[in-house]
């Protein structure tokens, strides 16, 4: 023990002891750490460690307990203060975060490593889980004044603060680029990502939904080539045109159908360029001398006034013409285009 040591007040003695369990817990999980080895980085006696703490875990508590009032303390001065644009808060939000990993970052450590048995209310989770609640709140009140629904709020929040949470601890660990680099990152995410947000998202390609979507499309998509084809078929005849004129033209046709509405085809689907409805059916390979059906028939599919682009328009589902299927929603585009 050196003199140094020795002449320590009992706080002065406390204080180094946090300090040095802090760097050691960043580094060690509690469970492998002795009180030999503490004892020794902190070049006191084991009893000095029970007399002050009653142990490791006592001394483990107290440390994790201090970085969560620290954290605690700058995030509520955030929500306390919080600036009165949307892009503003996200980004003083952010930053107040990567500020406390950047001065603390042995805290930081040591509460991704916390895995508390006897208080699992004191621990990173459970102060993550109620800053998500606030951010919520804030989320519901921009939702609203945008009139969006307010219904995905919890899950929101919860995203932005996964992001931040999870882009900080790779951050703390490797410091390759700055803080305000990181924080532009995280905020041009979530920022453009929610000025981007569908007021009633969707699948596109998974599930039963989008499976019906697509079954939907293909459909309609088959019709309008069978009102396309029968339309051809009769202009060529009409022109004077032979059958392997028609064969071919045929062959473009659906070439080129399928290469710009490919999407609404299931994948996989047949090779011989043959669609068909619930009452007719065409197989370019097969030649125009097969399609059934009059020309009557073909007249009446090409008038029809229940095609694709019209189911589009009225039921808003995915379809071989749904041209906008990417872009934002006009009510979220018009809500947050103020913002910044």
């Amino acid at each position: 023990m050196t003199m140094a040591n020795s002449r320590m007040t009992a706080y002065e003695r406390r204080e180094q002891l946090i300090s040095v369990g802090r760097k050691l817990f960043a580094e060690r999980d509690v469970e492998t750490l002795s009180v030999e080895e503490i004892a020794s980085a902190a070049k006191v006696s084991k009893p000095i460690i029970y007399e002050h703490f009653g142990g490791k875990e006592g001394l483990y508590a107290v440390v994790v307990d201090r970085e969560l009032q620290t954290l605690s303390e700058a995030l509520n001065d955030f929500f306390a203060h919080p600036p009165m644009g949307e892009r503003h808060t996200m980004e003083r939000g952010v930053m107040a975060f990567l500020t406390y990993v950047e001065e603390h970052n042995e805290g930081f450590h040591v509460l991704l490593r916390d895995s508390p048995s006897t208080d699992p209310t004191g621990s990173l989770n459970t102060l993550l889980m109620t800053v998500s609640v606030r951010v919520e709140k804030m989320l519901e009140e921009s939702f609203k004044r945008a009139k969006l629904p307010t219904k995905g709020a919890p899950y929101y929040a919860h995203m932005i603060v996964g992001l931040t949470v999870f882009s900080a601890e790779m951050w703390a660990d490797n410091t390759r680029i700055s803080k305000e680099e990181l924080a532009a990152y995280i905020v041009n995410m979530a920022w453009f990502g929610m000025r981007g947000i569908d007021a009633h998202p969707q699948l596109k390609y998974e599930g039963k939904a989008a499976a019906a979507r697509r079954e939907k499309a293909s459909h309609e998509a088959a019709k309008q080539l069978e009102r396309e084809r029968k339309r051809l078929i009769k202009e060529a005849r009409s022109q004077g045109k032979s059958d392997e004129e028609i064969d071919k033209l045929i062959a473009q046709q659906a070439q080129h159908f399928k290469e710009t509405h490919g999407d609404a085809f299931h994948d996989g689907g047949d090779t011989d360029n043959t669609f068909h409805d619930d009452n007719t059916a065409v197989s370019a390979s097969k030649g125009s001398s097969e399609i059934r059906g009059t020309d009557a028939d073909a007249e009446a599919a090409a008038d029809s006034t229940s095609g694709l682009s019209q189911d589009a328009e009225t039921t808003g589902d995915a379809s071989a013409y749904d041209v906008l299927d990417d872009a934002i929603d006009p009510e979220v585009a018009e809500a947050f285009k103020n913002l910044e």
